[in-house]
């Protein structure tokens, strides 16, 4: 079942990224339909996170989109290269984000494998987050995407996590956050080889 509206724009931005683990993430670039289950996530609130885009109400001609009603994709550049995808949550205005840092892939391989030119599926596929975009095909191009629409969107399929096989942990890469760089907002599927390999 594709996830609703009214999914994304819940108040808690914490508790959404831990239920996205085990949603399932596609796409369906010029016609061809890629995606898997989502195993890991990061979570980015507007108030009282310095590592959020929209921290202390920042908004850019990159950030305007968090503004919007939840249900909407934020895809920016790391690094000149890597496109990241994050799902806006929360009502407009509020602008809170869950960053997709890892998925199991489970359909479309061989086109995703092109896409990552590699000979063979591997961890290196979708286990990180500038990856896995290059794998369905997602680009900044599809910034603020309608994410219950039929290019990007996510579905429930009724696999239930046990919350003792998520693990939570510090997000990567944000220490310029300061004390909110420790906050235990990365969410992973226990065991998965397909968790990005950042500690």
């Amino acid at each position: 079942m594709k996830l609703p509206l009214a999914y994304y724009q819940q108040p808690d931005v914490v508790a959404l990224a831990r239920d996205l683990v085990g949603k399932y993430l596609f796409s369906r670039i010029d016609g061809v339909l890629t995606g898997g289950r989502i195993v890991e996530t990061e979570a980015y609130a507007h108030i009282d996170d310095q590592a959020c885009h929209s921290h202390l109400g920042r908004f850019t001609k990159r950030t305007r989109v968090m503004y919007e009603a939840g249900g909407v994709a934020y895809v920016y550049l790391i690094y000149g290269r890597y496109a990241l995808f994050n799902i806006i949550t929360n009502v407009a205005g509020k602008a809170d984000a869950v960053l997709i840092r890892g998925l199991e892939p489970t359909e479309g391989l061989a086109e995703m494998q092109l896409r990552r030119g590699l000979a063979r599926p591997a961890r290196n596929l979708t286990a990180g987050p500038g990856l896995l975009t290059q794998a369905l095909g997602i680009g900044v191009q599809h910034y603020g995407t309608d994410l219950t629409g039929n290019l990007i969107w996510l579905e429930d399929q009724q696999e239930p996590i046990a919350a003792a096989d998520i693990v939570a942990s510090p997000r990567v890469g944000i220490d310029y956050a300061g004390t909110d760089a420790a906050l235990p907002w990365r969410f992973r599927l226990q065991g998965s080889p397909w968790t990005s390999p950042a500690k």
